[in-house]
């Protein structure tokens, strides 16, 4: 299966996605769109690859004006569930359903590795307006913690991960370099929020029931080893948040 199927894979899992995944520290976002403030003005943003808006809600907190684009309808009418107000639209990152020069700021929540460098920068920098703001950000599991590194290893490192780990995002044409922060937090999990988390990842999305019953038998060992997950409890899982901004001429 290639990546872009994998990309668009999420919303056979859209509920878990929702249940499973974090959302994301207020001022990671506030610092992706400090630049793009002006005194009296809601700052104008598209939240691209919005999925079920665990980003969305955060930038919609903020007091921007906000509208959220994602490929898969599934994502979008969980987002709209959970999320009043915004309009939602279909699109990508190389695709915009936008006109020329609108917006103050595109963000983009764990989206980016799906993105074909180039078309992409070069779309985004067309609905942005001049000094716009492109804003990537991505939470990662702390596998420097012991039973999150098993679990890791137990479900397989993602793409974005991989990155993380790695070269780190790229952006192309009109943006220049991109600046970086990290924001280190935890949150509360319980089991039924961490079997979510595990199910809403593409690559278990798109396993073979062989290799789905593999990855199962693997992550049920992991949790059935930590004691704080009985009888309802909850596990602080640590994630490290990282944040890149860059700016339109």
């Amino acid at each position: 299966m290639t990546d872009r199927e994998k990309s668009t894979s999420f919303g056979q899992a859209a509920s878990a996605y929702e249940s499973g995944r974090p959302g994301y520290p207020a001022g990671a976002v506030a610092w992706l769109l400090e630049q793009v403030r002006e005194p009296g003005r809601a700052v104008r943003v598209a939240d691209v690859g919005a999925g079920t808006g665990k980003l969305t809600r955060t930038v919609v907190e903020l007091g921007a004006e906000v509208v959220a684009i994602d490929p898969d309808a599934d994502m979008l009418t969980t987002l709209r569930e959970n999320v009043r107000g915004v309009p939602t639209f279909a699109g990508t990152a190389e695709h915009l359903p936008l006109p020329d020069a609108g917006l103050d700021a595109v963000v983009m929540g764990q989206a980016w590795h799906w993105v074909d460098v180039e078309p992409g920068s070069r779309e985004i920098g067309r609905v942005l307006r001049s000094g716009g703001a492109l804003g990537l950000i991505w939470n990662i599991r702390d596998d420097g913690v012991e039973w999150v590194r098993r679990l890791t290893a137990a479900m397989g490192g993602s793409n974005a991960e991989v990155l993380l780990a790695t070269t780190g995002p790229r952006v192309a044409e009109p943006f220049g370099e991109l600046e970086h922060r990290e924001w280190r937090w935890e949150r509360r999990i319980t089991l039924p929020q961490l079997r979510d988390l595990v199910v809403s990842r593409s690559d278990i999305i798109t396993a073979s029931p062989e290799e789905r019953v593999r990855i199962d038998a693997a992550v049920d060992g992991v949790m059935a080893s930590l004691p704080e997950l009985a009888d309802g409890g909850a596990v602080a899982l640590p994630y490290v948040t990282h944040a890149f901004r860059a700016r339109r001429p």
